[in-house]
Protein backbone atom coordinates (compact mmCIF):
# COMPACT_ATOMS: atom_id res chain seq x y z
CA UNK A 1 0.00 0.00 0.00
CA UNK A 2 1.27 3.44 -1.25
CA UNK A 3 2.46 5.62 2.34
CA UNK A 4 0.57 9.40 2.61
CA UNK A 5 3.77 10.79 0.95
CA UNK A 6 3.87 8.79 -2.09
CA UNK A 7 -0.17 9.35 -2.98
CA UNK A 8 0.12 13.06 -2.56
CA UNK A 9 3.44 12.99 -4.79
CA UNK A 10 1.73 11.64 -7.63
CA UNK A 11 -1.45 12.91 -7.37
CA UNK A 12 1.08 15.87 -7.62
CA UNK A 13 2.75 14.59 -10.66
CA UNK A 14 -0.65 13.47 -12.49
CA UNK A 15 -1.85 16.81 -11.91
CA UNK A 16 1.52 18.89 -13.39
CA UNK A 17 2.17 15.95 -16.03
CA UNK A 18 -1.27 17.42 -17.55
CA UNK A 19 0.02 20.55 -17.46
CA UNK A 20 3.18 20.72 -18.71
CA UNK A 21 2.02 18.24 -21.76
CA UNK A 22 -0.36 20.98 -22.46
CA UNK A 23 2.04 23.51 -22.42
CA UNK A 24 0.20 26.81 -22.39
CA UNK A 25 2.97 28.73 -20.35
CA UNK A 26 5.73 27.75 -23.47
CA UNK A 27 7.98 26.87 -20.53
CA UNK A 28 8.81 23.41 -22.10
CA UNK A 29 8.29 24.94 -25.71
CA UNK A 30 6.88 21.49 -26.84
CA UNK A 31 6.36 22.72 -30.82
CA UNK A 32 9.85 24.02 -30.99
CA UNK A 33 10.90 20.45 -29.90
CA UNK A 34 8.73 18.85 -32.65
CA UNK A 35 10.23 21.16 -35.36
CA UNK A 36 13.40 19.79 -34.55
CA UNK A 37 15.02 21.71 -31.91
CA UNK A 38 17.41 19.80 -28.91
CA UNK A 39 15.71 20.23 -25.88
CA UNK A 40 18.69 19.48 -23.49
CA UNK A 41 19.86 22.31 -20.73
CA UNK A 42 23.31 23.70 -21.99
CA UNK A 43 24.58 22.18 -18.45
CA UNK A 44 24.37 18.47 -19.58
CA UNK A 45 24.23 18.96 -23.10
CA UNK A 46 28.25 19.77 -22.78
CA UNK A 47 28.87 17.05 -20.39
CA UNK A 48 27.23 13.91 -21.48
CA UNK A 49 29.41 13.13 -24.31
CA UNK A 50 28.35 11.23 -27.60
CA UNK A 51 25.06 9.15 -26.63
CA UNK A 52 24.92 7.72 -30.26
CA UNK A 53 24.24 3.60 -30.21
CA UNK A 54 23.85 3.49 -26.32
CA UNK A 55 21.31 1.92 -24.65
CA UNK A 56 19.34 4.97 -22.37
CA UNK A 57 17.62 4.77 -19.23
CA UNK A 58 15.91 8.09 -18.03
CA UNK A 59 15.06 7.97 -14.53
CA UNK A 60 11.65 9.84 -13.63
CA UNK A 61 11.63 11.12 -16.88
CA UNK A 62 8.23 12.87 -16.73
CA UNK A 63 6.52 13.49 -20.28
CA UNK A 64 9.67 12.52 -21.99
CA UNK A 65 10.68 15.68 -23.60
CA UNK A 66 15.02 15.04 -22.36
CA UNK A 67 14.40 10.94 -23.31
CA UNK A 68 13.40 12.08 -26.85
CA UNK A 69 15.66 14.59 -27.18
CA UNK A 70 18.65 11.88 -26.63
CA UNK A 71 17.03 9.51 -28.41
CA UNK A 72 17.20 12.45 -31.22
CA UNK A 73 21.27 12.34 -30.61
CA UNK A 74 21.07 8.68 -31.51
CA UNK A 75 20.51 6.81 -28.00
CA UNK A 76 18.39 3.95 -27.86
CA UNK A 77 15.98 5.30 -24.89
CA UNK A 78 13.91 3.80 -22.18
CA UNK A 79 12.09 6.37 -19.98
CA UNK A 80 10.57 5.91 -16.68
CA UNK A 81 8.31 7.65 -14.31
CA UNK A 82 5.73 6.72 -11.96
CA UNK A 83 2.89 9.15 -13.05
CA UNK A 84 0.52 7.48 -15.74
CA UNK A 85 -0.69 10.90 -17.16
CA UNK A 86 3.24 11.10 -17.84
CA UNK A 87 3.65 8.65 -19.50
CA UNK A 88 0.92 8.46 -21.60
CA UNK A 89 2.11 11.79 -23.33
CA UNK A 90 5.40 11.17 -23.62
CA UNK A 91 4.27 7.93 -25.72
CA UNK A 92 2.24 10.35 -27.73
CA UNK A 93 4.98 12.37 -27.71
CA UNK A 94 7.28 9.85 -29.50
CA UNK A 95 5.04 9.41 -31.91
CA UNK A 96 4.11 12.84 -32.96
CA UNK A 97 8.14 12.89 -32.86
CA UNK A 98 8.30 9.71 -35.21
CA UNK A 99 11.70 8.53 -32.87
CA UNK A 100 11.80 4.96 -30.93
CA UNK A 101 11.22 4.96 -27.72
CA UNK A 102 10.25 3.13 -24.26
CA UNK A 103 8.58 4.41 -21.58
CA UNK A 104 7.57 2.66 -18.50
CA UNK A 105 5.54 3.18 -16.07
CA UNK A 106 6.86 2.53 -12.30
CA UNK A 107 7.77 4.23 -9.08
CA UNK A 108 11.79 4.74 -9.28
CA UNK A 109 12.34 2.42 -6.37
CA UNK A 110 10.95 -0.39 -8.83
CA UNK A 111 12.52 0.40 -11.56
CA UNK A 112 15.00 -3.22 -11.51
CA UNK A 113 11.66 -5.18 -10.86
CA UNK A 114 9.74 -3.17 -14.41
CA UNK A 115 13.03 -2.80 -16.84
CA UNK A 116 14.86 -5.67 -18.56
CA UNK A 117 18.41 -5.63 -19.04
CA UNK A 118 21.26 -3.12 -18.20
CA UNK A 119 22.41 -0.22 -20.04
CA UNK A 120 25.07 1.92 -20.86
CA UNK A 121 23.49 5.14 -19.45
CA UNK A 122 21.76 6.06 -17.04
CA UNK A 123 20.19 9.58 -17.04
CA UNK A 124 18.59 11.56 -14.04
CA UNK A 125 18.37 15.49 -14.10
CA UNK A 126 16.55 18.26 -12.86
CA UNK A 127 13.93 17.84 -9.69
CA UNK A 128 14.33 14.23 -9.30
CA UNK A 129 15.98 12.91 -5.79
CA UNK A 130 13.93 16.09 -3.78
CA UNK A 131 11.01 13.65 -3.99
CA UNK A 132 12.45 10.44 -2.35
CA UNK A 133 13.32 9.69 1.06
CA UNK A 134 15.94 7.42 0.85
CA UNK A 135 18.99 8.31 -1.45
CA UNK A 136 20.55 5.46 -0.66
CA UNK A 137 18.18 3.15 -1.96
CA UNK A 138 17.93 5.33 -5.00
CA UNK A 139 21.59 5.00 -5.68
CA UNK A 140 21.53 1.16 -5.50
CA UNK A 141 19.22 0.65 -8.20
CA UNK A 142 20.84 3.28 -10.39
CA UNK A 143 23.90 0.72 -9.97
CA UNK A 144 21.77 -2.24 -10.45
CA UNK A 145 20.40 -0.64 -14.33
CA UNK A 146 24.12 -0.50 -15.13
CA UNK A 147 26.12 -2.61 -17.21
CA UNK A 148 29.55 -3.16 -16.22
CA UNK A 149 31.31 0.09 -17.53
CA UNK A 150 28.29 1.66 -17.95
CA UNK A 151 27.87 5.61 -16.43
CA UNK A 152 25.64 7.23 -14.60
CA UNK A 153 24.82 10.97 -15.27
CA UNK A 154 22.94 13.09 -12.81
CA UNK A 155 22.24 17.14 -12.21
CA UNK A 156 19.90 18.27 -9.84
CA UNK A 157 19.70 21.87 -7.86
CA UNK A 158 22.10 21.88 -5.38
CA UNK A 159 21.25 21.13 -1.61
CA UNK A 160 23.01 24.23 -0.52
CA UNK A 161 20.25 26.19 -2.62
CA UNK A 162 17.61 23.75 -1.19
CA UNK A 163 18.17 25.31 2.55
CA UNK A 164 17.84 28.64 1.40
CA UNK A 165 13.84 30.60 1.31
CA UNK A 166 13.03 34.17 0.14
CA UNK A 167 12.86 36.37 3.50
CA UNK A 168 11.99 39.92 3.73
CA UNK A 169 14.10 40.50 0.22
CA UNK A 170 16.73 38.25 1.52
CA UNK A 171 17.91 34.64 1.14
CA UNK A 172 17.77 32.91 4.43
CA UNK A 173 18.69 29.43 5.78
CA UNK A 174 15.09 27.91 6.44
CA UNK A 175 15.32 24.45 5.62
CA UNK A 176 17.44 21.79 7.41
CA UNK A 177 19.98 20.38 5.43
CA UNK A 178 19.40 16.41 5.44
CA UNK A 179 15.47 16.11 5.68
CA UNK A 180 14.72 12.86 7.89
CA UNK A 181 13.08 10.13 6.33
CA UNK A 182 10.33 10.18 8.57
CA UNK A 183 9.82 14.01 8.41
CA UNK A 184 9.80 15.36 4.70
CA UNK A 185 9.09 18.92 4.56
CA UNK A 186 5.42 19.75 3.11
CA UNK A 187 4.33 22.15 0.77
CA UNK A 188 0.87 23.43 -0.90
CA UNK A 189 1.42 25.05 -3.87
CA UNK A 190 -0.60 26.74 -6.43
CA UNK A 191 1.47 26.99 -9.33
CA UNK A 192 4.11 24.68 -10.61
CA UNK A 193 7.24 26.10 -12.02
CA UNK A 194 6.62 26.72 -15.38
CA UNK A 195 4.21 29.45 -13.95
CA UNK A 196 0.59 26.85 -14.64
CA UNK A 197 -1.88 27.71 -12.38
CA UNK A 198 -3.42 24.25 -10.78
CA UNK A 199 -6.98 23.69 -10.54
CA UNK A 200 -6.57 23.47 -6.87
CA UNK A 201 -3.78 23.55 -4.71
CA UNK A 202 -1.82 20.67 -4.36
CA UNK A 203 0.56 19.36 -1.58
CA UNK A 204 3.97 17.65 -1.42
CA UNK A 205 6.67 16.03 0.49
CA UNK A 206 10.02 17.06 -0.18
CA UNK A 207 13.24 15.83 1.11
CA UNK A 208 16.85 17.40 1.01
CA UNK A 209 19.86 15.25 0.57
CA UNK A 210 23.35 16.63 1.30
CA UNK A 211 26.23 15.49 -1.29
CA UNK A 212 27.64 13.43 1.09
CA UNK A 213 24.60 11.19 1.17
CA UNK A 214 24.20 11.29 -2.92
CA UNK A 215 27.70 10.73 -3.82
CA UNK A 216 28.53 8.41 -0.71
CA UNK A 217 25.11 6.08 -1.62
CA UNK A 218 26.64 5.81 -4.92
CA UNK A 219 29.82 5.34 -3.75
CA UNK A 220 28.31 2.18 -1.35
CA UNK A 221 26.38 0.96 -4.33
CA UNK A 222 29.86 0.34 -6.41
CA UNK A 223 30.09 3.22 -8.56
CA UNK A 224 33.47 5.01 -9.15
CA UNK A 225 33.10 8.95 -9.18
CA UNK A 226 34.54 10.38 -12.66
CA UNK A 227 33.49 13.98 -12.06
CA UNK A 228 31.85 15.93 -9.70
CA UNK A 229 30.88 19.94 -11.12
CA UNK A 230 28.93 22.71 -9.14
CA UNK A 231 27.07 25.73 -11.24
CA UNK A 232 25.87 28.88 -10.61
CA UNK A 233 22.67 28.22 -12.72
CA UNK A 234 19.37 26.95 -12.68
CA UNK A 235 16.53 26.10 -15.67
CA UNK A 236 13.84 27.70 -13.47
CA UNK A 237 13.86 30.14 -10.99
CA UNK A 238 14.20 28.65 -7.47
CA UNK A 239 13.95 31.85 -5.83
CA UNK A 240 11.65 34.89 -7.24
CA UNK A 241 14.68 37.33 -7.53
CA UNK A 242 16.87 35.05 -9.80
CA UNK A 243 17.11 36.52 -13.52
CA UNK A 244 17.74 34.68 -17.29
CA UNK A 245 21.42 33.74 -17.68
CA UNK A 246 21.73 32.81 -20.86
CA UNK A 247 19.54 30.15 -22.85
CA UNK A 248 17.02 28.32 -21.06
CA UNK A 249 18.78 29.24 -17.25
CA UNK A 250 18.95 31.61 -14.29
CA UNK A 251 21.06 32.81 -11.66
CA UNK A 252 21.13 35.20 -8.99
CA UNK A 253 21.25 38.98 -9.91
CA UNK A 254 23.75 41.12 -9.82
CA UNK A 255 25.40 42.21 -6.00
CA UNK A 256 24.49 38.76 -4.23
CA UNK A 257 26.83 36.20 -3.06
CA UNK A 258 27.60 33.56 -5.12
CA UNK A 259 26.40 29.99 -4.23
CA UNK A 260 25.77 26.63 -6.14
CA UNK A 261 22.48 26.57 -7.56
CA UNK A 262 22.97 22.96 -9.17
CA UNK A 263 25.38 20.66 -9.72
CA UNK A 264 26.05 17.66 -12.01
CA UNK A 265 28.48 14.47 -11.26
CA UNK A 266 29.17 10.84 -13.67
CA UNK A 267 29.80 7.83 -11.81
CA UNK A 268 30.62 4.84 -13.88
CA UNK A 269 30.30 0.87 -12.93
CA UNK A 270 33.39 -0.75 -13.20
Amino acid sequence: MAAPWQKANLSNWNNRAALHIRDATGFYNVDGFLAGEDKLYPIEASEIGDVKGKRLLHLQCHFGLDTLSLARRGAIVTGLDFSPVAIEGARDLAKKANLPATFVEADVYDARKMVDGHFDMVFSTWGTICWLPDVKRWAKVVADMLAPGGSFYFLDSHPSAQVLDLRDGHLEPTYGWRTPMDKPDVFEEATSYTGDVHKEKTVDYNWIHPLSDIIGGLLEAGLHLEFLHEHEFLPYKLFPVMVPAGKLLFRLPDGSVPIPLSFSLKAVKP
